[in-house]
């Protein structure tokens, strides 16, 4: 079995200025994603692509195996990331001669997903029939209780109803936020063209305090806050 993981890392965050690269205890916030690589074992090659030379060169000294250059097209503000880890596995392969049978995509901005969580994510394809698994968290706000929508004319609703009222958000059904930390493809479907969900996708769940997403300033205190009051264990 062929693994090969990519971290994706663009140089022009809009939200967090140089968040990729952004000191976090000590470390620049890309070297936690290529930790949790490099000790889940499971690799047998780990990637890092971005339009950055500085990213590239900070993730080569924190272990990346391969650097990619990304194309100026897939590094706008409206690029999407499928089409990136598509690029850079294409690339890897055709630097390394190898076809893989698993890829992963470990999120930059996610620092705090644990390397458990990227085996067993991985586990969850390979021992199963799903083709993709993407991971996600339990929703803190339901679309049946208490997340609204606007309608043309200005007025709020509910943004999904049920043929009975929701009155305590314990009744609503489970709903959940994609955290975007891990995404899990056999080969084949990362290359289809049928995007993320798919008849065969599952979910790997993880909880809200591994979940974070660095999109903010906000995100990021409170990532570094959590580490340092010591709430999470790196293995």
């Amino acid at each position: 079995m062929k693994r090969v993981c990519t971290i994706c890392a663009r140089g022009g965050s809009k939200g967090v200025k140089g968040k990729n690269i952004r000191p976090l205890l000590g470390k620049p916030l890309i070297a936690y994603s290529l930790e949790q690589a490099k000790s889940s074992e499971l690799f047998d090659l780990i990637a890092v692509s971005s339009d950055s030379d500085t990213i590239l060169e900070i993730a080569k000294q924190y272990g990346a195996d391969i650097l990619i250059s990304r194309p100026k097209e897939l590094a706008t503000d409206n690029a999407a990331k499928l089409p990136v880890i598509r690029h850079c596995v294409t690339e890897v392969e055709s630097l390394s001669g190898t076809l893989f049978d698993t890829c992963v995509d470990l999120d930059a901005t996610s620092p705090l997903r644990s390397v458990d969580d990227v085996k067993q994510a991985v586990r969850l394809l390979e021992s199963t029939d799903a083709l993709n698994i993407i991971t996600a968290m339990p929703s803190r706000r339901s679309p049946y209780f208490n997340m609204i929508e606007l309608s043309e004319d200005g007025i709020p609703r509910l943004s999904k109803t049920l043929d009975h009222p929701v009155v305590r958000r314990q009744d609503a059904p489970a709903c959940y936020d994609m955290n975007a930390s891990i995404y899990v493809w056999k080969r084949d479907t990362l290359f289809s063209d049928k995007g993320i969900f798919n008849p065969s996708t599952k979910m790997y769940l993880m909880p809200e305090e591994r979940s974070i997403d660095i999109d903010s300033e906000i995100d990021f205190l409170l990532v570094e806050l959590l580490m340092k009051q010591n709430a999470l264990h790196f293995d």
